[in-house]
């Protein structure tokens, strides 16, 4: 990314790990500006990271990149707010559930717009995010769009607008799932005896460990399993009893219902 100024319309969690990562990978300062209605949140995050503050308004007018980090059900009134006049930047929502054809409507059909979908781990720099833009995105938008996220993690195009929905079910509302499993191992752990910081230390490492050892193995994570899955061994009868409760049909259930739910609040 050539140093473009970037505006981020809205300073919460998500503005906020975004500019923390851009600046972290070098971006200057001075290119990156934000707005928010919320004086105290934006001036608090002048203060941590030396940008500028803006209005809506003066972004639009100025950013190369504008990046919409409002919550999904204001954004409407948000863009409604301003114009974008002759200046035609690079629009970017993290707003979940909102459509490009609902984006192109209050900005512009003309203008070209990426939608993406990041996930909570983001603010820490661990983000997974899935990319989709319109037609008028050229090549370099896309390549600015890229390394916008990858600043908080790392990130995917997809083929279609609704695989966007399939990304929300897996990477977006994915996190909450480990969470789930780490918090019943946990209290599966207390049952076995286990002091609940020792319960807590050995389920997160273990969660750590295994998420890197997938990531830097060039097996897949099946023979990942199948290596640690001794016969007959204490591994295997963990595993038996996963598979005969059903696991593997709940999950596919449970990722449909959360795809299911992304298409129904686009629609709404």
């Amino acid at each position: 990314m050539n140093n473009p100024s970037i505006g981020f319309i809205g300073a919460g969690n998500m503005a906020s790990s975004l500019i923390k990562g851009l600046l972290a990978k070098g971006f200057g300062r001075d290119s990156i500006a934000a707005s928010d209605i919320d004086t105290e949140k934006l001036q608090q995050l002048q203060r941590d990271s030396g940008i500028r503050i803006a209005s809506n308004q003066e972004l639009t007018d100025s950013a190369d990149v504008l990046v919409l980090a409002v919550k999904p059900q204001i954004l409407k009134a948000v863009c409604e707010g301003f114009s974008l006049g002759t200046n035609r930047p690079l629009v970017v929502s993290v707003a979940a559930g909102v459509t490009l054809d609902n984006l192109a409507a209050w900005l512009g059909n003309d203008v070209a717009i990426v939608r993406s979908m990041p996930n909570t781990p983001a603010l820490i720099g661990k983000g997974a995010t899935g990319l989709y833009a319109n037609a008028h995105a050229s090549e370099q938008h896309r390549e600015i769009a890229t390394e916008l996220m990858n600043a908080v993690g790392l990130s995917v195009w997809v083929d279609s607008e609704s695989e966007i929905d399939a990304v929300t079910a897996v990477s977006g509302s994915g996190p909450a799932y480990y969470f789930l499993f780490m918090e019943a191992m946990q209290e599966a752990a207390l049952e076995l005896g286990l002091a609940p910081e020792v319960a807590r230390t050995l389920c997160q490492q273990t969660a750590i460990g295994a998420c890197e050892l997938a990531n830097s193995s060039a097996d897949d994570v099946a023979e990942l399993r199948r290596k640690v899955t001794s016969p007959g061994g204490t591994t295997e009868q963990a595993i038996l009893t996963f598979e005969s409760g059903g696991l593997r049909q709940l999950v596919k259930e449970s990722l449909l219902a959360a795809r299911d739910r992304s298409e129904e609040l686009a629609k709404e």
